[in-house]
């Protein structure tokens, strides 16, 4: 098993101290900042937007990892591309024509990533298989931070991961929601590659220990 991407959730962090746990996470073992961009349409909940995204890069020294959650991507990918998102994942179910809009995605040079809510099949990706690097396989109901996973998901993971093995994809596996110690093993076991953490990391009582240990959970746990 390969050690885990960790990807902490700005939406879990201090807003009233954004610079600083942006520094917190650039000291950290985490791998890339996870940062959701809502629209109060697709998802019931309101983010930010390009304002945040560059104060962010400003100051961030690992990839942005952006997560669109609204409705009608493809009128900013550009935008979000300039702000600074190394990769930009868009909704399968927020996307008429998405392999246009994946497409559109590496020609901006960023990574194409696509999200797949709890209902949506992973099935709905195989024809358009080498049209992206990750997929984004919601492991909760998107829009709101601190909810339990829902262990289904897990299931579907196996599923996204033997899809991908066959058709021999090199696109990596990203998760989100409810991570934490009690639930990274059995995510990375099913074959996840990438953990979005949020309340697990910023309401630790030591943040930078928290990414340590899931870090490390996963190849500290044999298989079952």
């Amino acid at each position: 098993m390969n050690q885990p991407l960790i990807a902490p959730s700005i939406l879990a962090a201090d807003f009233a101290n954004l610079q600083r746990d942006v520094e917190m996470i650039n000291r950290s073992e985490a791998d890339w900042f996870h940062i959701d961009i809502m629209d109060g349409e697709f998802v019931p909940n309101i983010s930010f937007g390009f304002p945040v995204l560059e104060a962010i890069r400003q100051h961030a020294q690992k990839p942005l990892d952006v997560h669109l959650m609204i409705v009608q991507p493809d009128r900013y990918l550009e935008q979000f591309a300039r702000a600074g998102a190394a990769t930009i994942t868009v909704h399968y179910e927020a996307c008429t024509h998405l392999h246009r809009t994946l497409t559109r995605i590496r020609e901006l040079g960023c990574r194409a990533g696509v999200a797949l809510n709890l209902q949506t099949p992973v099935t709905a990706l195989e024809d358009i298989i080498d049209a992206f690097d990750q997929v984004l396989v919601m492991t909760i109901n998107p829009g709101f931070g601190g909810q339990k996973l829902v262990h289904s998901s897990i299931t579907k993971v196996q599923k996204m991961r033997q899809l991908l093995t066959q058709h021999r994809s090199p696109a990596l596996i990203e998760v989100d929601g409810g991570v934490d110690l009690d639930t990274i093993t059995s995510l990375a076991q099913a074959g996840a590659d990438v953990f979005v953490a949020g309340t697990s990391v910023f309401k630790a009582a030591d943040p930078l220990q928290a990414i340590q240990d899931l870090k490390q959970r996963p190849s500290q746990t044999p298989f079952i």
